[in-house]
């Protein structure tokens, strides 16, 4: 069905078309015609994070920030959701035009600046919401607090959204907020992620259920930035990390029209970048980690790759704009057949 209203879809800017694509989907839902949109993916139970999956095949945040859309999106057999990324305060985001689609290199770049209605509106929405499978929340900070302060904003969503999500996401990787990226350099990571460890252990002490926290990082670092987060992230023993966000390097796309647009690069071109850091990610941390590896996932074998490059699980986006819900099905199929051939040796 995505094959015939693609090209309406991609007669639209991108942002409406954005929109549209996702009130469609919660129309389906609730007139029980989702079956219509995708067939269900095959079960493939995978456990990370100290949580069962129904299969390894999630939805990457920035897709539904404020949780929305939630019963649409789950209708579709995700094996699970990342909503988000929600911030303290609501704020608007960058000035549109500031998502563009590039269907030569299938690839997107948005420059959306955590465009959210605010934790609060987000805890309403998955209350209200039907969507009883794995849920992680992102969280981020308001556009106008300063990096000295960062933490604090992190704090205020992290116990809001505490008691709702099955696991959190810490991003301080979107390139779309002045100076979030510096927050990864070592000394204030540490600092950082340190303040969120206490307070998660804090919050799974009070409420008797201990969530797990993932921090997503850039694929944009060098190999000593990475060696230094890889050193941080063990040394404060967090749950996972999710590699990786958008790049900030257009040169794969120089030759498009809309290449030099600012804003994060996805898609197809990012794919070779962001699985070299989780295979990177993976040989630093051994497996001590779970890895959840994001970036270019265009068809099955580009996930059942991030799988074999160390990837306890995958998320896709960029790949639903020009493939449609069909490619989760796809990616759990060759997921699952490479498990198959791994068990037969």
């Amino acid at each position: 069905m995505y094959n015939l209203i693609r090209p309406l879809l991609f007669a639209l800017d991108a942002e409406t078309a954005h929109g549209l694509t996702l009130y469609g989907l919660d129309v389906a839902q609730r007139s029980n015609f989702a079956h219509l949109v995708a067939k269900p993916p095959a079960e493939l139970p995978t456990t990370a994070l100290g949580i069962r999956f129904p299969n390894p095949v999630g939805l990457a945040a920035g897709l539904d920030k404020n949780g929305d859309h939630l019963d649409g999106l789950g209708a579709l057999g995700f094996g699970f959701v990342e909503i988000g990324t929600t911030t303290p305060r609501p704020q608007p985001g960058n000035d549109k035009p500031r998502m563009f689609r590039l269907p030569r290199h299938e690839a997107v770049i948005n420059r959306l600046g955590f465009n959210n209605a605010g934790v609060d509106a987000l805890v309403r929405n998955v209350q209200q919401s039907s969507y009883r499978g794995v849920l992680g929340i992102n969280i981020g900070k308001n556009k106008d607090t300063p990096n000295e302060k960062a933490v604090d904003d992190y704090l205020f969503c992290l116990e809001r959204v505490y008691a709702l999500a099955s696991y959190i996401t810490v991003n301080i990787s979107s390139p779309n907020t002045q100076g979030l990226r510096d927050l990864q350099e070592e000394a204030t990571l540490r600092r950082f992620i340190e303040t969120l460890r206490e307070a998660q252990e804090r919050l799974g002490s009070q409420s008797g259920a201990r969530k797990p926290m993932l921090l997503k990082i850039a694929p944009d670092l060098s190999e000593a930035e990475l060696d230094a987060i890889a050193e941080v992230l063990l040394a404060v023993k967090i749950d996972g990390v999710i590699c990786t966000n958008t790049t900030i390097d257009h040169s794969s796309v120089a030759s498009d029209p809309l290449g030099n647009e600012t804003g994060g690069l996805s898609g197809k071109p990012l794919f070779a970048r962001s699985t070299a850091v989780l295979r990177g990610m993976r040989k630093r941390v051994g497996n001590q980690l779970d890895i959840i590896g994001v970036g270019g996932i265009l068809d099955g074998s580009d996930a059942a790759e991030k799988i074999s490059a160390g990837a306890s699980l995958v998320q896709i986006y960029s790949g639903m704009v020009f493939l449609g819900p069909a490619l989760i099905a796809e990616c759990v199929d060759e997921i699952r057949r490479q498990r198959g051939d791994n068990h037969g040796g």
